[in-house]
């Protein structure tokens, strides 16, 4: 079926409106052979869904004058208008969706919503707010031109929306076990310490402080370099909520690792006891040994190894697989630390967390409670880590 390209007003080329095809079809089996072709079913579908404005990518500009056509031939009364915009290219991130369903069929993501799709449920998941992609998207606009955004800005935006609505937790990721050899065995108190120190209605919670603690491993160092101010032998810091600790010795097992530090508290200096004595350049911040809760970090990382895979591995999604020749070996593009699983330790009070939850876990990032958590184990997966490189025009 062809238009008549001697009707009046008509600027177009000579499109098929619909196809005949004699074969079975997965559906509808052999009781129908008559199938619309996009063009022709699109604006007839969206005037007859009540469609005002079917936003389009740009690659469907040239379709605009027979989208136009077929709704004023249909004499539809209020027909939807067609507006075309560059799509939206992220570094480091696939974005057409045949080239997503490839990663989902592959395997080499474990679902649409896997927190490393650029998808509603993927970033969902992952622990995006709504604020932070609108944010996201008023900064980056509206373009006619294509352009490939740097996923930076949209993982700042995460960053500044998450930092004064979401309450601070203590977690350990590499635990080492720290004893402090002259607080009395067998006694547990409570410290306070604040939810988010740059937001004060959020208020304080306790966390419980005993003789034997976890800190970060990076926390301690055998030799210091210049201008550390944790843990090593001799040196005094602050267990952030708690007390003075002064690191005196440690031990290591056959392959040399570090297994415990021997340290011991000055009980004077206990945090809002008002003590001034003396200060201490290092604050670190811990979990307690005997009360906590285990947990397992899913630390994601961005999905593209190289920043140049819009050009070849997003084609139009209307293109076939020989026209897309060029992006299939884009999954040996994948970035292979773009998931790595850890096992560490919280403070108790993250066991109230509920799926979907948003924290700070300090100084390791921004993290939300997964679907996956289980009674003996509570799943978390990074939003974004603290550092921010991006830097906003």
């Amino acid at each position: 079926a062809k238009i008549d390209m001697a009707s009046p007003n008509m600027n177009l080329r000579d499109p098929v409106l619909y196809r005949i095809s004699h074969a079975e079809h997965h559906n509808t089996g052999t009781k129908w052979c008559v199938y619309p072709m996009y063009d022709f079913a699109h604006p007839i579908e969206d005037a007859v869904e009540g469609v005002t404005h079917s936003i389009c990518t740009m690659e469907f500009e040239d379709h605009r004058p027979l989208y136009d056509w077929v709704l004023r031939e249909t004499e539809w009364e209020n027909p939807p208008k067609q507006i075309e915009f560059a799509r939206l290219n992220v570094t480091n991130t696939l974005m057409s969706k045949r080239l997503l369903k490839k990663l989902v069929d592959e395997g080499a993501v474990e679902s649409w919503d896997d927190p490393r799709m650029p998808t509603v449920s993927g970033l969902r998941r992952r622990g995006y707010t709504p604020e932070a992609i609108r944010d996201f998207c008023d900064r980056i606009g509206v373009a006619k031109s294509n352009s490939t955004v740097d996923v930076g800005q949209l993982e700042h935006c995460v960053r500044e929306d998450l930092q004064p609505k979401v309450e601070s937790r203590n977690v350990i990721f590499d635990p080492v076990k720290v004893i402090l050899t002259n607080y009395p065995e067998g006694q547990t108190e409570e410290c306070e310490i604040e939810n988010n120190k740059d937001t004060e209605k959020f208020g304080t919670r306790m966390v419980p402080f005993s003789r034997e603690l976890y800190v970060e491993r990076e926390d301690f160092m055998e030799v210091p370099v210049k201008k550390y101010f944790r843990l090593f032998p001799g040196n005094e810091v602050r267990f952030k909520g708690a007390y003075f600790i002064t690191c005196n010795d440690f031990a290591k097992d056959a392959n040399g690792r570090i297994t415990e530090l021997y340290c011991t508290y000055d009980p004077e200096t206990r945090s809002g006891s008002g003590f001034e004595g003396r200060k201490v350049k290092g604050t670190i911040h811990w979990v307690s040994a005997e009360q906590n809760i285990p947990f397992e970090g899913r630390l994601y990382d961005v999905l593209m190894r190289d920043d140049d895979e819009q050009a070849e591995a997003a084609p139009d999604e209307e293109a076939d697989e020989e026209t897309a020749a060029p992006a299939k070996d884009f999954i040996a593009r994948l970035n292979p630390d773009s998931l790595k699983v850890i096992h560490g330790f919280a403070e108790p009070y993250l066991a109230q967390a509920k799926v979907g939850d948003d924290f700070q876990f300090l100084r390791m990032g921004y993290f939300c409670k997964d679907k996956d958590s289980t009674a003996d184990m509570a799943v978390f997966n990074r939003v974004v880590p603290l550092k921010d490189s991006y830097k906003p025009e």
